[in-house]
């Protein structure tokens, strides 16, 4: 019986020492919410740049076929679309000047940039004037700014 009685005091001990441990003090929360609130934040800038450059791959990629289309297309016509014709033509028969020799669809639609936004078609391209130009308006849909990309930009 004894020793159920010391074993039962030892048990009232720890648990009456457990009771008097502090807890967090609202300083200490703070500074560990501010590290939690770094750390989110580097997660999510290192985000954005892996997505931003997958979108970059994309316009790429679009570039090139479409340039590929357009290069069917100046073998089956003639000549490239003009820029009001546009980049329809590879998807539906032009039937305004200058109108192609031969006609086959040669994409089922346009693709948009990674922003939803049309890309600009320009015939001659501004910088290498013996090819089209492709344009995308970027991130932020507008035409001019930084963020823009031209299938004739180095790369």
């Amino acid at each position: 019986m004894k020793t159920t009685s010391k074993t039962f005091q030892k048990s009232l001990v720890s648990s009456n020492s457990r009771t008097h441990q502090r807890g967090f003090t609202l300083l200490e929360m703070v500074i560990v919410l501010g590290i939690i609130a770094m750390i989110m934040g580097g997660a999510i800038f290192t985000m954005q740049k892996i997505s931003d450059s997958g979108a970059i791959t994309v316009v790429d990629g679009d570039f090139s076929s479409i340039n590929n289309g357009l290069q069917s297309y100046k073998t089956n016509a003639g000549h490239y679309p003009s820029e009001q014709q546009g980049l329809r033509a590879l998807v539906e028969k032009p039937n305004t000047a200058p109108r192609p020799r031969r006609w086959t669809q040669i994409m089922d639609d346009v693709p948009k940039d990674p922003w939803d936004n049309e890309y600009i078609y320009k015939y001659p391209g501004t910088k290498d004037r013996s090819r089209p130009e492709l344009i995308s308006l970027g991130k932020d849909g507008l035409e001019g700014t930084e963020d823009d990309m031209s299938s004739q930009d180095p790369k």
